[in-house]
């Protein structure tokens, strides 16, 4: 399958035969893909690189992870030209957490009425991606170059350039790194940033299940484990565990039905008798958080720039977000668009992006870090926060609030 041909609209020379992008985006995830679509929108030519080969981001593997989409980052996907069945999501009309092994839990959000979405709804992930590549692929003003990764980044006074590991140079007035958690766009752009391995694993995978979910979601922490339940279509929920790395290997050392077993016992047979419908999915967890957002003509967006825990759940929407405050940023200040990497359009993207994503970092820490400790205080603190988050409702109205934001 050949790749398309790149943008029109080019807007300058660097060299003899070197045409300069308006963009380079490090990174054809979702993300990367909806920046890219929103940016030609605008009228600016845009090249997408990513070291994935073309098959793979044209038809990605189901990786077992489902992305809890808010109304907002539903409507700017659909806004983008990211087309996603309405059969294939699945709505949540309540979000539930507990402490351990007490019955009563915090409702964090709940659909009021008879709200026909919820207060959101989940898709696969590997649906969203297959969706925003297909978007990417039908627009000819966005170049794809698939199967190189970046081995440098390079400048002038009004450019950077992105070398290729086949030596390739990609000049650009913007460079937006994309290219996940541990982006190396990132630290080629001398953005520092705090990584932090937290040593355990994340396993999902989909089952069945005898009693209805009521399309609710809950999540358990039990000092070094968390356990989530994510509804899905009919009577099937995606199970998402927290596990130190002795605990993840005895369970992906089990056979799908000694799984489902002992998926059934760890979550208390509260959508009753389990049963494995898919394979089992491991992955590291690490969290991030860039120290800055932008540099001479460089920007972070999605994961590069906040990579969160995901007992947060807002990951992507968090991503979308970067997106949306960057595209808005560049298109509101006079000149960006005949010069999309000035300082002043990256600047307010800056500012206004880490005044959001900054308290969602630290109380995303605070969480993790009260949930996983096991001494009897934390115990102690736990039962007492929930208990006063379950007779205030101006706590469940402001979660609610920054559901329906972002």
């Amino acid at each position: 399958m050949s790749q398309p041909a790149g943008g029109s609209a080019i807007k300058d020379v660097v060299g003899e035969d070197v045409v300069t992008r308006d963009v380079a985006i490090v990174g054809a995830g979702p993300v990367g893909l909806c920046l890219a679509l929103e940016l030609a929108a605008l009228g600016l030519t845009v090249t997408v690189i990513d070291r994935a080969p073309w098959e793979a981001l044209a038809s990605p593997d189901d990786d077992g992870r489902e992305i809890a989409l808010t109304h907002a980052s539903r409507g700017q996907l659909a806004a983008s030209g990211v087309a996603i069945p309405e059969d294939r999501m699945a709505p949540i009309r309540e979000a539930r957490l507990y402490n351990g092994d007490p019955p009563h839990g915090m409702t964090l959000a709940s659909a009021r009425g008879e709200a026909q979405h919820g207060i959101g709804q989940l898709v696969a992930n590997h649906l969203i991606r297959r969706a925003a590549f297909e978007a990417v692929r039908g627009d000819e003003r966005i170049e794809l170059i698939t199967g190189h990764g970046v081995q440098a980044l390079n400048g002038g006074a009004d450019w950077r350039s992105v070398r290729l590991d086949d030596q390739r140079e990609i000049p650009a007035r913007l460079v937006v790194a994309a290219d996940g958690r541990l982006s190396v766009t990132r630290r080629l752009a001398g953005l520092s940033a705090q990584v932090h391995d937290t040593g355990q694993r994340l396993l999902v995978r989909r089952m069945a299940h005898s009693r209805p979910h009521r399309q609710t979601t809950w999540s358990w922490f039990h000092g070094e484990r968390g356990l989530a339940l994510l509804p899905l279509a009919g009577d099937s929920a995606s199970l998402v565990m927290t596990l130190p790395p002795h605990d993840a290997e005895r369970l992906k050392a089990l056979s799908p039905t000694a799984f489902a077993t002992e998926a059934t016992r760890l979550y208390r047979g509260c959508v009753g008798e389990m049963t494995c419908l898919d394979a089992l999915h491991d992955y590291p967890l690490t969290v991030s958080h860039a120290d800055r957002l932008v540099a001479d003509r460089v920007a972070l967006v999605g994961d590069a720039a906040l990579g969160l825990h995901p007992v947060t759940a807002h990951g992507f929407n968090v991503g979308l977000a970067s997106v949306r405050r960057l595209v808005e940023a560049l298109a509101s200040h006079a000149g960006t668009t005949a010069d999309v990497g000035a300082a002043t359009g990256l600047a307010s993207y800056a500012r206004h992006h880490r005044r959001a994503i900054v308290p969602l970092w630290h109380a995303s820490r605070a969480l993790v870090a009260l949930y996983g400790d096991t001494r009897p205080p934390a115990r102690l603190v736990r039962h007492l926060a929930l208990g006063a988050a379950r007779r205030a409702g101006p706590l469940q109205w402001l979660m609610e609030g920054y559901l329906a934001r972002h």
